[in-house]
């Protein structure tokens, strides 16, 4: 895997060993900076919601690292696959129909889940190291995004297991698309504007 410049391999274990050790992980993405946390550890989401002061109705994503680890959670719809072939990895999230049975405290609908398949070479080690990463903005509720270390962990209050520092991130959001329901909806628009996610859907196969 691809090193992340200025991120050194012992600062990389650090940061597994945190993660599976149920501790939540300010990491860089190709979006904004976010924080992460082990969703298989009892108790680290809650932690991850306690340190952003994230109301516990509203669902966190979850960051992976291959199209294997989007099939462990999710079905893919037509509209998905169109989107995923277009804009993955980058600054897409498409909400899915949540495989039965996967029982993850993420928040939100039981039926659904956020996933995200970034363009950043940190994210995808962590994932492969340790699985799927639910994750939300490195901020405070209501605070700025952060775009970088520095921002993030000013912003966080409470004990952080870890800070990645992979220096400026590219400061807009992912878009987030819900392919659930009879027709795709854009619920925000980010790194992606909505006529570019219309066009990737309308395209011949």
């Amino acid at each position: 895997m691809a090193p992340t410049p200025g991120i050194t391999d012992e600062a990389v274990e650090r940061a597994v060993v945190a993660l599976r050790s149920g501790g939540a992980v300010v990491l860089p993405t190709d979006t904004v900076y976010g924080l992460a946390a082990l969703p298989t550890v009892d108790g680290a989401v809650d932690r991850l919601y306690a340190l952003k002061g994230r109301p516990a109705d509203m669902p966190v994503a979850v960051l992976v690292a291959d199209v294997e680890q989007v099939r462990a959670l999710a079905d893919l719809p037509d509209p998905a696959r169109r989107l995923a072939g277009a804009f993955w990895p980058g600054p897409l999230t498409l909400v899915l129909p949540r495989r039965p049975g996967l029982d993850l405290p993420l928040g939100g609908a039981a039926a659904t889940i956020g996933v995200r398949w970034p363009d950043h070479p940190l994210v995808a080690r962590l994932a492969t190291a340790v699985g799927p990463l639910a994750t939300t903005s490195a901020n405070r509720t209501g605070r700025p995004t952060p775009v970088t270390a520095g921002e993030a962990a000013a912003s966080l209050s409470g004990d952080v297991a870890a800070v990645l520092d992979g220096g400026p991130c590219a400061g807009t959001a992912s878009t987030v698309v819900d392919v659930t329901g009879p027709e795709p909806v854009v619920l925000r628009e980010g790194g992606l504007v909505e006529a570019q996610v219309r066009a990737a859907l309308a395209a011949r196969r």
